[in-house]
This record gives C-alpha cells, sequence and structure tokens, in this order.
C-alpha cells in the first residue's frame, strides 16, 4: 500500500512528494550520469594509456561493460517492483555504486594497483591478474549500481505526482522533461569539464571528482526520504504475467463469457496493484480475458482468494495487455538509438578528418563534437517546455500541448532529416578531399571545417528531445502501475538494442559491400574510399520503414482505460489511438 499522505491541515502535516523533492532526486541522477559519463567517454584511454592493454582487449572489455550496464537495470527494476522498492533499491545501488567509483579512484591513484609508466619507445608493461580483477570488480559493481539506480530514479521521480490529484497530475510530464534536461546536462559537464580533468590534470582526480559528486548525491538522496512519496512494492509483476498466461491456457477450451461484466473482479484483492485506479476490460486479445472466467475449481475450499494459477481478476489480465500493447511501439525506438549510435563512430571519424582548429592553438577534439547534440538537446527540451507546448496547448486544448506518441512522431521525422543530412555532408567532405589530392591520403587535415557536421550533430540531439523523451513517458505512462520501473528499464533496454543493432547493421554492411578490389562501403583505413553516405542513407530508408512501421502501430494503439479511485470515474486519459 501506498504511505497514506491524507491532508491532514488540522495536524500541519503536509502531503508527502511534489516538487520540493525534485532537487533530492534530481542530484543522484546527476552524480551518476557525471560518474559513468565521465568515465565512459575517456575508458578506451585509461585502458591503454594506464593499464597498457591491447586495443582489441580494450574495446571487447568496454563492449562487454556497456553490454552489462544495459542489462543490469532489469534486474534492478525487478528487484525494486518486486519487494525492496524504488527508494531503498536507489539507496542500495547508489552505495554499490559508489564503491565501484572509489575503487576505480584508488587504482588510478596508488602505484602499485597499476603497471608502471613507460615511454613510447619502450615495450610497456600489461596490468597484472591481480590488478585486472581490481578493474573487472570496479566496472561490475558500477554496472551493478547503474542497474538499480537507471530504472528507478524516473518511476521514483515521476510517483511523488499524485495522478488522482488533478493539481499534480500536470506536473508529471513536465518531470520528464526535466529529468532528461538534468541528464543531459550532466552528461554536457561530463564530456567536457571531466575529460579536461582526465586529460590535463591526471586520472585520480578525473575519477575522484565524479566519485566526491555521486558521495554528496547519495547523502541529499537520503536526507530528503522524509519528504517522499514511497509506493510499496505489490510482489513480483512477473509472476502475476504468468499467472494470468497460465490461467488462460488452462481454460482456452471454456466458451467466452457474454457479458464482460461477468468475469471476475475483486478490488480488495487488486487495491496492492490498482493506487492510482482499477485497469478497465478491453476488446483486444480476448483470449486472454478466459483467465477471468470464474468456475468452480478456482476457489479452494474455505478460501476468499481464487488460485492465481487458475484464476484472475480484470485488472490482472488488463496488466498483460497492456505490456502486449507496448511491445511494438518500444521496439520502433530502437532504429533510433541505431541512427544516434553512429556519431560516436563514424561521425566522430569524420571529424577527425576534418579541419578543428578554432585557433592557431586550439584544437576542437573529435570527441568533443557531442558537446552540439547534448547543447541542442536541452534547447530543444527549454524550447518544447516553455514554447511549443503553450502553443499548441491553445490549438489542441491538450494539457501537455500533444501526446506523447504524436511527439515521438515528430522526432523519428527529424532523426531522417538527420541521417539524411549526414549522407550530403559527407559527399562534401569526399569531393574537399579529393580536389585537394588526399583520398588517398587518410591521416592528411582535409581543409573543411568541422562545422559542416553541426547540423547532423544538432538534428540527433532535438530528436532525441522528442522521440526519446515522448519514449520514456509513453513507457511510464501506459505500463501498469506496479511495473513502471520495469518499464522505465525497457527504455534503457531499448537503448542496448540500438548499439547492439548497430554493431550487427556495420557488421553486415562491411561483410557484404567488400569487393574483389579491395573497396568497401565502410573501409577499415581510407574512410576517404569508402561509400559512408551510402550506410548513412541507408539508415535513412531504414527509418523510413520504421516511421511507417511506427505510424501502423499508433494508429491502432489503445490507451489503457483507467478507473481513478478517488473519484470512480474514467480518468482523463488522452484514448486517442491517433498519433
Amino acid at each position: 500500500m501506498v504511505e497514506m499522505k491524507t491532508k491532514e491541515k488540522n495536524h500541519g502535516q503536509r502531503v508527502k512528494g511534489g516538487l520540493i523533492t525534485m532537487p533530492f532526486i534530481f542530484a543522484n541522477e546527476v552524480g551518476e550520469k557525471l560518474a559513468v559519463v565521465g568515465f565512459q567517454t575517456n575508458m578506451i584511454s585509461y585502458l591503454t594509456t594506464q593499464l597498457h592493454m591491447p586495443m582489441t582487449k580494450a574495446a571487447n572489455t568496454l563492449t562487454n561493460f556497456g553490454g552489462t550496464a544495459s542489462l543490469t537495470p532489469l534486474l534492478g527494476a525487478f528487484i525494486a517492483d518486486s519487494f525492496a522498492g524504488r527508494f531503498w533499491t536507489i539507496t542500495i545501488a547508489s552505495i554499490i555504486y559508489q564503491i565501484g567509483m572509489v575503487s576505480l579512484t584508488l587504482a588510478a591513484v596508488l602505484p602499485k594497483l597499476r603497471p608502471p609508466p613507460c615511454n613510447k619507445d619502450e615495450t610497456c608493461q600489461e596490468a597484472d591478474s591481480g590488478q585486472l580483477a581490481i578493474l573487472y570488480i570496479s566496472l561490475l559493481l558500477t554496472a551493478i549500481g547503474s542497474g538499480g539506480i537507471r530504472p528507478c530514479v524516473v518511476a521514483f521521480g515521476a510517483d511523488q505526482f499524485d495522478e488522482t490529484d488533478e493539481k499534480q497530475k500536470t506536473s508529471t510530464w513536465k518531470f520528464f522533461n526535466w529529468y532528461y534536461f538534468c541528464m543531459g546536462a550532466s552528461m554536457l559537464v561530463a564530456v567536457t569539464v571531466v575529460v579536461y580533468i582526465q586529460d590535463n590534470i591526471g586520472w585520480g582526480w578525473g575519477l575522484g571528482v565524479p566519485s566526491i559528486a555521486m558521495a554528496i548525491s547519495i547523502i541529499g538522496f537520503v536526507i530528503g526520504y522524509p519528504l517522499y512519496r514511497n509506493m510499496d512494492p505489490a510482489g513480483s509483476p512477473f509472476t502475476r504475467l504468468v499467472q494470468v498466461c497460465v490461467a488462460a491456457y488452462k481454460k482456452r477450451k471454456l466458451a467466452m463469457v457474454s457479458d464482460p461484466k461477468l468475469l471476475y473482479e475483486n478490488n480488495d484483492l487488486d487495491a496492492s496493484i490498482s493506487i492510482s485506479g482499477k485497469l478497465l476490460h478491453t476488446k483486444q486479445m480476448k483470449f486472454l480475458d478466459k483467465a477471468a472466467i470464474i468456475t468452480k475449481e478456482d476457489f479452494a475450499k474455505g478460501e476468499s482468494s481464487p488460485n492465481w494459477w487458475r484464476l484472475n481478476t480484470v485488472h490482472r489480465v488488463e496488466e498483460l495487455k497492456s505490456v502486449i500493447r507496448m511491445g511494438p511501439i518500444w521496439a520502433s525506438g530502437i532504429l533510433l538509438i541505431l541512427a544516434y549510435a553512429q556519431q560516436s563512430t563514424f561521425s566522430l571519424q569524420q571529424a577527425k578528418t576534418m579541419n578543428r582548429s578554432l585557433t592557431k592553438s586550439f584544437q576542437i577534439p573529435a570527441g568533443s563534437m557531442t558537446v552540439f547534440t547534448l547543447t541542442t538537446m536541452l534547447l530543444t527540451i527549454i524550447f518544447y517546455d516553455r514554447i511549443f507546448v503553450p502553443i499548441m496547448r491553445k490549438i489542441t486544448g491538450r494539457e501537455r500541448g500533444i501526446t506523447f506518441l504524436t511527439r515521438m512522431g515528430i522526432g523519428f521525422c527529424i532523426s531522417i532529416l538527420a541521417t539524411l543530412v549526414a549522407g550530403f555532408v559527407e559527399i562534401k567532405r569526399k569531393h574537399t578531399a579529393f580536389s585537394h589530392g588526399l583520398t588517398y591520403k587518410p591521416h592528411e587535415t582535409i581543409p573543411i571545417s568541422v562545422f559542416w557536421l553541426v547540423p547532423q550533430y544538432s538534428l540527433h540531439g532535438m530528436a532525441e528531445a522528442f522521440m526519446s523523451i515522448g519514449h520514456l513517458e509513453f513507457l511510464y505512462d501506459q505500463s501498469p502501475e506496479s511495473m513502471r520501473s520495469t518499464a522505465t528499464a525497457l527504455f534503457w533496454t531499448a537503448i542496448a538494442a540500438g548499439n547492439y543493432g548497430s554493431t550487427l547493421l556495420v557488421t553486415l554492411v562491411h561483410n557484404l559491400s567488400a569487393g574483389q578490389d579491395g573497396s568497401n562501403w565502410l573501409p577499415d583505413d581510407n574512410l576517404n574510399k569508402g561509400k559512408l553516405e551510402y550506410f548513412y542513407w541507408l539508415i535513412t530508408v531504414l527509418q523510413v520503414l520504421n516511421l511507417i512501421y511506427y505510424l501502423f502501430c499508433a494508429k491502432i494503439y489503445t490507451l489503457k482505460p483507467i478507473q481513478v479511485a478517488s473519484n470512480d470515474k474514467v480518468d482523463g486519459v488522452e484514448l486517442e489511438p491517433n498519433v
């Protein structure tokens, strides 16, 4: 049950939750992002220059760490939704993450925990098994910690706004904008300030600063405990989903009831998983409704509760339907992440070949081009919240301005434009290289400004501000309330799937485009001889097909109908399935 938060004004007690809790919650997210991005951005450099790892081994370590960190949110969400609750999951996970960061910092500071330094003309001594063990344990701890923080911070923050209170409900969608803004701002600091400290001052301070920030954020988050609106876990949501499937299968031969009102409902048994409201019956996937058909075998003698492996309430059946309906929309977000992922690979390689000089003595680091993505994303969020929504609110009459489905659709269109533009910029870059006789000189700087890449970086940032936030909002809003940590974990899983999909696509294109004369769309040694523009336009075509798929899914999608417990009427959710 929820900790009761009645407005006891006579006793001077305030309602828990609300905007006052946001600084404490955002601080935890900022600390985690500073540490994660600040380390990951430069991790390959740390592994090769400080631990003297071979490039291949370092790359595999980076990939394995990233894959593990992308999967652990599912575990963290399961723990939070099943028995631990979101506050304690975030707190314990943050402490685990802190231990991992302190361990990494100590390894960077203490000489015995890393191999001795060497000159460029010397054969460097690799880290020994003990030193590598400290590295791997530290990375594992940070991956486990991220798994508890990432899915729960979003859901926990949104929990602070009571959906049965009309005044607070309008703040929920704004929360997602400002959550993403804080995340983007901390990432911007990480890729600039933290990376600068690592490169110019040292890894001890470069890892120590995020560690200190994380420690402060944990203390602040815990101090805010008396203010939080805490949702108690209601048991394993996965068990309930499986129970509905098993019950529907056992009763597959039963005839469907003529009236849905005859299906089993029990508000008392569902109270802990329907605090914000009860899910109403929908007409889709009627075969699952058989799990709610009552038979005499469903109740043991003298028991008021049914055997859940034979009989489930309508609310529990609708939980499963909601999850299934979300699947196609969730999957549509994977391709946008695939397109976005090219910024850290081929777009970065493009930047390395271009003129990056701002002055005679200063060059923009190729890896810092993501600053344009992050800056545009932050500006777009401000524009969306302060200008776009008020204008659209007057046009549509919606409090949110537009639905999250429409927001996602806009993001998809901008992402298509980003990869389309990237292809034309690559043609311009190669033409300049050819006209200056640099096609076969991959290590020479091409006399074309790196700022030609700004449009594609900026468009990706704009697309993320629309699509990714809309995606996150959709997953939280449309998931069963007892599975919201799991739903936000799916957001991170989509990011992992997009990155893995990028690896698969690059591998396939590299292998299939290889010619007998050594030509390749994506050559290993000289981007000037490749056909990177074809690769960008292939992604553009895939995104167009994905947009068509998304529009179809959004057109037939049924938003979950919910009956609010406080006033016993259907909640004002957006019931139009159209984008």
